[in-house]
C-alpha cells in the first residue's frame, strides 16, 4: 500500500506541475490550489483557519518584506550599479574579470533581494553585456550570471534563510541559537560556493580563451570610488550587527543587558536591519527626488508585483507546512528514507537528489518550510551535524531549484539577456549543476572546514 505521505506529496507536485508548467500560471496560484486540494482530500477544512494563523503568526514574513523592499530601493536608486562599477574597475582588467565581477556582484545583490530571476535581470543587464564584450560566449555569460544570482538565496541576509533557522530552533530549542551565530555558519558555507563559482569561471575562461576587458571599456577607478564608495558601506551596515551578536552576545551584551535582554536583542536584529539599510540607501541616493515620501510610496506600489508573489508563495507554503505537520507527513517521509539504510553518504546523496528534483517544481522557500525539519532529522540520524544541515537548507532547496533544467528560471532569465542558444546553454549549465551537487555533498559530509562550527 502506498504511504499517505507519498500520496499527499504526489498531489502537491501534480497540481504545481499542471498549473505552473502546463498552464503557465504563477507558482503562488499553484501552491495555493494544492493547499485547497489537500484540505479536501484529507478532510481538514475545519482547521483551515488554524493553518492560516500558523502561517501569518511568524515575524519572518516581515523580515522577508523588509529585505525585498530594500532591494527595490537599491535597484531603483542605481546604488547597486555604482557598486558593480567599482568591482568592475578593480578586477575587470584581469582575464575573465567581467565574469568574476558577475559572481561577486550577483551573489551580494542576490543575498539582498532573495529573488533569483529578478536578480539575474537586474545585475545581468550590466554584467552579461560586459562579459560578452570581453569574449565570453553568450551561453557561458548566461550561466555565470544565473548561477551567481541564485547563490544569493543561501547568503544572509536573504529572506530565504529565515525558515531554515526557524526549523532548527523548533527542533533544538535548547541550543539557544542566535541569528548572528546561524548567519556566521551560513557565511562560512557560502564562502565555499563563491570559491567554487570563481574557479568555474577561471576554468571556462581557460577553455574559451577569454581575454581581459579592453582598457577603454573599464570604468575609471577613481571616479567610481568617488561616486560609489558610500554604497560599499552597505555590507558593513547589514552584516556588522550580526557579527557583533555572534562575538559578544554571551559576554558584553549579556553583562550590559542581562541574559534575557541579550536574547531578545539577538532575535530582533533581523527585524530592524532591513529598515536601517533602507534608510541609509535613501540618505546616500544621488537623486533625492527618487527618495521623497511620494516617490518611495510610488516605488513600492509599483514593486508590489515583485514582492507579492514571493511572499504569497511563502505564506501558502507555511500553510501547507502546518497541514503536513498535523498529518505527520514529514515524519513519515523521514521514516521511509531512513528505511533505505543508505548510510551517511548515501543518505546525503539521496536528500540532495530529492531536493534537486522537487526544487524543479516547488519553490525553495516552500521546500524548507514543508520538509526542512524532516531533512534535518533524517540527516542528523545518520551522523550529520544538524546545525550544518539546517544552514545548508537554503542551498540544497533554494539554489538548486533555480539552476536545474528544464525548469530552472534563472537559466531562462540569463538566456533572455544574453540571447544565447538553448542547447548550448543547457549543456553548459549541467556542468554548473554537477559542481553544485558535488559541493553540497562535500559540505554536508563535513569534509570541508566551515566558519562558525
Amino acid at each position: 500500500m502506498i504511504p499517505s505521505s507519498i500520496i499527499y506529496l504526489a498531489v502537491m507536485l501534480g497540481v504545481i506541475i499542471v498549473w505552473f508548467v502546463l498552464f503557465k500560471r504563477p507558482v503562488y496560484e499553484a501552491v495555493f490550489i494544492s493547499f485547497l486540494l489537500l484540505l479536501t482530500i484529507t478532510g481538514t477544512w475545519e482547521n483551515v483557519f488554524v493553518y492560516v494563523e500558523d502561517a501569518l503568526s511568524t515575524s519572518l514574513l516581515y523580515s522577508m518584506v523588509a529585505f525585498v523592499a530594500m532591494s527595490i530601493l537599491l535597484t531603483k536608486t542605481k546604488i547597486i550599479d555604482s557598486c558593480i562599477a567599482v568591482i568592475l574597475s578593480l578586477i575587470g582588467r584581469v582575464t575573465g574579470g567581467a565574469g568574476y565581477t558577475a559572481v561577486i556582484a550577483s551573489a551580494f545583490m542576490g543575498a539582498l533581494s532573495g529573488s533569483g530571476p529578478g536578480n539575474v535581470m537586474a545585475t545581468g543587464a550590466i554584467t552579461i553585456p560586459a562579459m560578452k564584450r570581453s569574449g565570453f560566449p553568450a551561453h557561458l555569460a548566461a550561466n555565470i550570471e544565473s548561477n551567481a544570482s541564485y547563490m544569493g538565496n543561501m547568503i544572509p541576509p536573504s529572506s530565504n534563510i529565515v525558515a531554515a533557522m526557524g526549523a532548527f530552533v523548533a527542533l533544538y530549542p535548547e541550543s539557544n541559537m542566535t541569528t548572528g551565530q546561524f548567519w556566521i555558519v551560513l557565511w562560512g558555507i557560502s564562502i565555499w560556493f563563491i570559491i567554487q563559482r570563481l574557479f568555474m569561471v577561471w576554468a571556462f575562461c581557460k577553455y574559451y580563451k577569454v581575454k581581459p576587458m579592453a582598457k577603454e571599456e573599464l570604468p575609471n577607478l577613481k571616479e567610481t570610488l568617488k561616486s560609489g564608495w558610500q554604497g560599499l558601506l552597505l555590507p558593513v551596515i547589514i552584516l556588522l550587527p550580526f557579527v557583533l551578536d555572534y562575538l559578544f552576545k554571551s559576554t558584553l551584551f549579556t553583562d550590559r543587558l542581562g541574559e534575557a535582554g541579550a536574547k531578545y536583542m539577538s532575535s530582533s536584529i533581523l527585524l530592524f536591519i532591513g529598515g536601517l539599510a533602507s534608510i541609509y540607501t535613501c540618505l546616500i541616493a544621488k537623486d533625492k527626488s527618487q527618495v521623497t515620501l511620494p516617490s518611495v510610496a510610488k516605488m513600492f506600489a509599483n514593486g508590489v508585483k515583485t514582492i507579492a508573489p514571493s511572499i504569497a508563495v511563502c505564506i501558502f507554503g507555511y500553510m501547507i507546512g502546518s497541514l503536513f505537520g498535523e498529518l505527520n507527513v514529514a515524519d513519515e517521509m523521514g521514516g521511509i528514507i531512513s528505511a533505505w539504510n543508505f548510510g551517511k553518504l548515501g543518505t546525503v546523496i539521496a536528500i540532495c537528489a530529492i531536493t534537486c528534483f522537487m526544487g524543479m517544481v516547488i519553490p525553495g522557500s516552500s521546500l524548507v518550510v514543508i520538509f526542512g525539519p524532516m531533512f534535518i532529522t533524517t540527516l542528523a540520524n545518520v551522523g550529520c551535524n544538524p546545525l550544518l544541515v539546517a544552514a545548508m537548507l537554503p542551498c540544497i532547496c533554494g539554489v538548486m531549484c533555480g539552476i536545474t533544467p528544464p525548469l530552472g528560471l534563472g537559466m531562462y532569465a540569463g538566456m533572455t539577456l544574453a540571447g544565447s542558444d538553448f542547447d548550448k546553454t543547457f549543456k553548459n549549465n549541467m556542468w554548473w549543476v554537477a559542481a553544485q551537487f558535488v559541493l553540497e555533498v562535500a559540505v554536508l559530509m563535513n569534509w570541508l572546514p566551515i566558519l562558525g562550527l
